[in-house]
């Protein structure tokens, strides 16, 4: 039994983030999540770079305590002709981060797409921005922009209509807006055109939602070796939104996706990133229920709240103002960490683009006052719950 506090992270994109070390400090986090986003995806990550970001964290009185993320290779999610090469690659990873003492790995199983938004800077009532995601906006340009075949059927009537007539009111520069935005949540180190988009759906519509999952556990199967030797904590990011989109399957979006993944593939290394803004999207989602149900096998948890309408598009809210019943969830996981030797992280995820940081130029999602905002709430809420000084 522990009396650890839950374990509070921050999501540091490395040298190059507006955000520094010392603004993560001021914050009140402890840890820091990140990756090596200079290594080109599914190279190895060399230990000297591995060392070279623990060492520069670690200067600054901090903990490297979460890789987010090692990017899944497409010809893995696809099990295209070269996998074994990447698959090799991975693994060599995982052991190059677990000899520098970082053993809780982050990683999402979404295909081509790892996050989509139809806008960045929707205005709140107080003025603060926040992303914000519009199934009309999404049918703009899945229909008249990709011009995906089969689209208008995969859009209720409704859609269909507003996307219809919205259309008629956007001139070239309002669709480019739109197709830069969904396109960001694209993980290349290229531009990808909507050509190639294309072509990587034609595929994944080939493989389809159950040949995802075989995907899926072929992967978890061939780091498992690696991952047990190494204490390795694998976790699972789950699909943002948690919908198919353009025609791409979705396999981490439910209750039922969570409990498939962790009932089939039974180690302890095979675990769960319980992301509560991303599950909270989805309408049929009782995220405190969700996570009684795999909270054994969360290593690591994101922490954000979204507002939705009924038609399902959602705006990322405060912390503790969307739908999301955040005190439920945290009450779930203060439990839980009393059962861990070891504290579970979380890091306050996304956050508004708030006061001075509307002057700045960040990540989306990932200015500083908005999560410190966040940072604080969570703090206050774990306290207010444990009554542990």
């Amino acid at each position: 039994m522990s009396n650890n506090k839950l374990l509070q992270g921050w999501r540091w994109y490395g040298p190059n983030d507006p955000v520094s070390l010392q603004d993560v400090k001021q914050a009140g986090a402890a840890a820091i999540v990140t990756a090596l986003h200079h290594i080109p995806h599914g190279a190895v990550w060399p230990l000297e770079d591995i060392k070279e970001r623990k060492e520069l964290i670690e200067k600054e009185g901090l903990t490297w305590a979460v890789v987010e993320s090692v990017p899944v290779h497409e010809a893995i999610k696809t099990k295209r002709g070269d996998v074994d090469q990447y698959l090799e690659n991975y693994r060599q990873t995982l052991s190059n981060l677990a000899d520098c003492g970082i053993k809780t790995v982050c990683y999402n199983f979404m295909p081509v797409l790892d996050w989509t938004r139809t806008q960045l800077d929707l205005v709140m009532k107080d003025g603060s921005k926040a992303l914000y995601f519009d199934w009309t906006d999404l049918a703009i340009f899945d229909r008249y922009v990709l011009q995906r075949e089969g689209a208008k059927q995969d859009y209720p009537k409704n859609i269909q209509e507003k996307a219809a007539k919205r259309f008629q009111t956007m001139d070239a520069e309002k669709l480019e807006a739109l197709s830069e935005v969904v396109l960001m949540g694209i993980p290349s180190e290229d531009p990808i055109g909507l050509e190639d988009l294309q072509d990587s759906i034609d595929i994944y519509k080939t493989i389809g939602k159950e040949g995802l999952r075989e995907n899926l556990l072929y992967f978890l199967s061939n780091i498992a070796g690696v991952c047990e030797e190494k204490g390795i904590h694998m976790t699972i990011h789950p699909d943002d939104p948690p919908y198919p989109i353009l025609g791409l399957p979705r396999i981490v979006s439910s209750k039922e996706d969570l409990l498939f993944i962790i009932n089939q593939e039974t180690r302890e290394f095979n675990g769960i990133c319980f992301c509560t803004g991303s599950l909270g999207a989805g309408i049929a989602n009782d995220v405190p229920d969700m996570l009684q149900g795999v909270k054994h096998r969360v290593h690591f948890a994101h922490l954000r709240n979204v507002k939705k309408d009924k038609e399902g598009n959602f705006y990322e809210a405060d912390h503790l103002g969307g739908d999301v019943n955040m005190y439920e969830v945290v009450k779930i996981l203060c439990e839980e960490n009393q059962r861990r030797r070891e504290p579970i992280p979380f890091r306050p995820d996304h956050g508004h683009q708030m006061l001075d940081d509307l002057n700045k130029v960040s990540n989306p999602g990932y200015s500083a006052i908005g999560r410190l905002r966040g940072l604080a709430e969570l703090r206050g809420l774990e306290l207010g719950i444990t009554g542990d000084y």
